[in-house]
């Protein structure tokens, strides 16, 4: 038997008496194990920047560091994400549907664990301690597989977790790392569909491009983050800078950041030059059509490519256009079904642009910097799907759990 199957046998056998555990003691595993990352803050730190030095001496880029750093305050808030989803309603148990029918049965639809997942990340080691919190409270086991970049970071997180785990009696093959990190061993886990219920992937289009074509088990894909701003001619302008500003700067590198900006053309004379402005002194790029390089000067030329691009940097392309619907048009022809956002003062074009666009969150006059488990309520996230599975969107407790029937009756038979 292999060791990556041991593993995940191991983590199935540890899922089972995780699943067992009432609200109140995966709560309470969970509360302990932010107090493990809290009392670990040194070492874990320092095994942080034993990563982030190797990448810097490879020549690694800002949007990558930026994922792999971590510093007090961050670690700070990964600690006080695990307090918040340990304090978060459990799905666990929860009946979402309860009928009788003609013969008497009661029927009722009631969530379960999904039972064991996968997760397989890229230099976010954050991921390690959310992923971990999400299952467990859900009462599923997970096996993390984090990217080399992160490797020191990942273990001494895993180390602090696992800790808390073994001081609650609990297995802590509940929470597997898998430290032989080569593609060999990966190829070998996604074909493990037996024993894992789920794959969760999480970093370039290239990883998760490369899960879903090798998984023998169900993926949640999420390629890249395509996001569009549009200022309708109804818009506040004040509103709309303040939510490009937002989306494209405080966190550039980040999935849920604005990549493109789409203008009406009747507000654009008066707003392009003043959004130009703020996000140059910014330091954003800016790549427009015509009409853009017409209203403000020292803006490059875009291409097709640019307006399909993730730039994960400090780069936006933008476009004029003529129309709600030509602005709804380009983004169905671009967009990643991640984040769409429309600033505008009028019921009736919020309404068309939502029903008309597809994707996983449609925010009205709100950063696209909210399509995040955190901020819409669902505690640490540990994805988001664009793909339309069970889950879409970013995912939180209930995408960890699966709904099945239970049956209740007093001896009938269907004859």
């Amino acid at each position: 038997m292999s060791d990556i199957r041991t593993l995940a046998l191991q983590c199935r056998d540890a899922a089972q008496q995780l699943g067992q555990l009432s609200t109140q003691a995966r709560s309470a595993l969970l509360m302990s194990m932010a107090d493990a990352l809290d009392a670990d803050a040194g070492a874990i730190l320092a095994a942080n920047e034993v990563d982030l030095q190797a990448a810097r001496d490879k020549g690694v880029g800002t949007a990558m560091l930026d994922r792999l750093a971590l510093n007090p305050s961050r670690l700070v808030g990964v600690a006080n994400a695990l307090r918040e989803v340990a304090g978060l309603p459990d799905p666990v148990g929860e009946i979402t549907r309860d009928y009788v029918r003609p013969n008497g049965i009661r029927v009722q639809k009631v969530r379960v664990p999904l039972g064991v997942i996968a997760m397989i990340y890229e230099a976010r080691p954050n991921v390690t301690a959310d992923a971990a919190a999400l299952c467990i409270k859900a009462g599923n086991g997970v096996i993390l597989r984090g990217g080399s970049e992160a490797i020191h970071s990942n273990t001494a997180i895993a180390a602090s977790l696992k800790r808390a785990l073994r001081e609650a009696g609990i297995a802590d093959a509940a929470l597997t790392l898998v430290e032989d990190l080569r593609r060999e061993t990966m190829l070998e886990l996604l074909q493990l569909n037996d024993l894992i219920d789920l794959a969760i992937p999480r970093g370039g289009e290239g990883l998760i491009r490369f899960v879903a074509e090798h998984a023998r088990v169900p993926v949640i894909k999420h390629y890249k983050g395509v996001c569009h701003l549009f200022v309708d001619d109804s818009a506040d302008l004040q509103l709309a800078l303040d939510l490009l500003v937002d989306g494209k700067v405080s966190r550039p590198a980040a999935c849920n950041s604005l990549e493109t900006l789409l203008v009406h053309a009747d507000v654009a004379p008066r707003f392009l030059p003043l959004a130009a402005a703020a996000l140059r002194q910014r330091g954003v790029e800016l790549r427009g059509d015509a009409a853009t390089q017409a209203l403000v000067a020292d803006v490059l030329p875009a291409t097709q490519d640019d307006y399909a691009a993730e730039y994960l940097d400090l780069i936006l392309a933008v476009r004029v256009v003529d129309s709600l619907p030509a602005a709804i048009a380009h983004i169905q022809q671009y967009t990643s079904d991640h984040t769409e956002v429309i600033a505008t003062g009028t019921a009736a074009h919020a309404e068309q642009f939502m029903h008309a666009l597809r994707s996983a969150v449609v925010m009205v006059n709100a950063s696209s910097r909210f399509s995040d488990g955190g901020e819409l309520g669902l505690g640490a996230e540990i994805g988001i799907s664009t793909t339309r599975l069970h889950s879409y969107g970013p995912m939180g407790l209930e995408a960890l759990t699966v709904e099945r029937f239970v049956v209740r009756g007093e001896g009938q038979v269907r004859g």
